[in-house]
């Protein structure tokens, strides 16, 4: 019976530690004893970003570095809330270096086409959420 009551005993103290372990690897603060969590980059010819994110080309998803802009046409505000905005796309998609699409319906756009989006004023910064291509905002 002891020797029952001390195999669960190390069983339970493994499990302790096995738990401890993995929060502290996994956890947002799980930086220390150099556990240091890598960023995902994906592949191309800029790298794939996740589409809405910070320096993120709406178009084509391409990372773009500090400096690098998306060419857009931002309209007057009626309101005072959000003004309409015309997104052509980075130097990348542009180019033809990259595969041009739309994020809400998922064609491929040409380079004629145009995304359709409202941009917000922050005092820090702008918000800009894409409405659709000049095509899937024709069908609606």
């Amino acid at each position: 019976m002891r020797d029952l009551i001390q195999i669960l005993i190390f069983i339970l103290i493994g499990l302790v530690l096995l738990w401890f372990g993995y929060t502290l690897y996994f956890s947002p603060q799980g930086i220390f004893f150099g556990f240091e969590k890598k960023k995902k980059r994906g592949r191309g010819p800029r790298g794939e970003g996740r589409p809405g994110a910070p320096q993120t080309c709406p178009v084509c998803s391409a990372l773009l570095s500090p400096g690098e802009l998306v060419k857009s046409v931002a309209f007057p505000s009626f309101t005072g809330k959000d003004r309409l905005m015309y997104i052509s796309g980075c130097t990348y998609c542009l180019n033809g270096d990259r595969r041009r699409s739309c994020p809400v319906c998922g064609r491929r756009l040409h380079d004629d086409e145009i995304l359709v989006a409202r941009m917000f004023d922050r005092p820090r910064r702008s918000h800009v959420h894409v409405i659709g291509c000049s095509y899937c905002r024709l069908k609606k």
